[in-house]
């Protein structure tokens, strides 16, 4: 998808896992078939266009994998498949979104990558961002050693995601994260793809990111290409799955330790003494949770506050995430 060099193209295979997502994903797939596309390039003094749209373009494809969804998901795209001629399904057997991933990029027929999450809608100009980052970033560094990292946007504004302003709260910090990420498909392959182990909620993404970091890649930010990440607005009714996916992320964490028993793992899993008394302190060591804070989570919720709400109860979900890390590290020291 546009000229990296005369004759050179290059093709995005989209990965998405889902499982159990048939609304968001119908907006996800229908906002992917919507990209345009036009790409000026002057190379050698000669200028190089090419226009595409949604319903034309043979630059991207869309590999689906579900992951074993009950929800219709399968029996949905079947019915519809005339509106997604990109659209490319697979399916497996509910194993989680590493072991989904995985099969995406052997399915794959493109020579780079693009994870997004069947909860993710993309603007339309959103290939063409990630190929003008990918595009300039070769000439930087003479090579592809890097990958592009694009935006995302947290929002539960289901009828109109894209809406959803910046915040604060959206930004992140980690090195490889497959919310909205463009990587050449051989550095995938030559890092080993991500850990099927990692079957719990949580980490396979970064800890395949330390390992792209150890081959010596290069994250190159791509703030044009923004992708609106849908969640339902919060309720109290989602605290104990909210608790449960912290307890996961816990276990998960520590099995991103064994794999890579650094200060810098330690910091990101909050298996240290500080996130310990952090949250510790802010919970009142447990004193605030998800009982005693009830009243005032709903009284936000009322007000039409649900995502405050939730910010506020992240004091005692990270204290279940620290209290899981360290019961499932005691548990490993256990001799078998």
């Amino acid at each position: 998808m546009g000229n990296t060099d005369v004759g050179e193209t290059v093709f995005f295979s989209v990965v998405i896992p889902t499982y159990n997502r048939k609304p968001i994903l119908e907006k996800c797939l229908r906002a992917l078939e919507a990209q345009k596309l036009t790409d000026v390039e002057t190379r050698g003094g000669a200028s190089y266009q090419q226009t595409f749209d949604g319903a034309s373009l043979q630059g991207y494809e869309i590999v689906l994998v579900d992951d074993g969804s009950t929800d219709g998901t399968l029996e949905w795209l079947e019915a519809n498949k005339q509106e997604f001629p990109h659209v490319r399904v697979f399916r497996q057997n509910h194993a989680g979104p590493a072991a989904a991933r995985n099969l995406g990029v052997e399915k794959a027929l493109g020579d780079t990558i693009i994870f997004i999450d069947s909860d993710l809608v993309v603007t339309e100009n959103f290939l063409q961002a990630h190929e003008s980052a990918l595009m300039q970033g070769k000439e930087k560094l003479g090579g592809d050693r890097f990958f592009t990292y694009g935006a995302v946007i947290n929002t539960c504004n289901f009828d109109n995601p894209t809406s959803e302003p910046y915040k604060i709260t959206d930004f992140s910090a980690a090195f490889f994260a497959t919310g909205n990420v463009a990587i050449p498909k051989h550095w995938l392959e030559k890092a080993g793809l991500f850990d099927t182990r990692f079957q719990l909620y949580g980490w396979e993404d970064l800890e395949l990111g330390v390992r792209l970091k150890n081959l010596g890649l290069k994250l190159i930010k791509c703030p044009a290409a923004v992708g609106y990440h849908w969640h339902p607005p919060f309720t109290l009714e989602q605290v104990p799955r909210l608790i449960d996916k912290e307890i996961q992320r816990g276990r998960m964490g520590v099995l991103f330790y064994q794999k890579h028993p650094t200060w810098e793992v330690r910091m990101m899993i909050q298996m240290t003494w500080l996130h310990r008394l952090l949250w510790g302190i802010l919970s009142v060591n447990g004193i605030l949770n998800e009982r005693t804070m009830a009243p005032f989570l709903q009284w936000l919720i009322n007000l039409g506050k649900p995502q405050l709400a939730l910010e506020i109860a992240r004091i005692f979900l990270n204290w279940y995430n620290v209290k899981g890390v360290y019961e499932a590290y005691t548990q490993m020291q256990k001799p078998a």
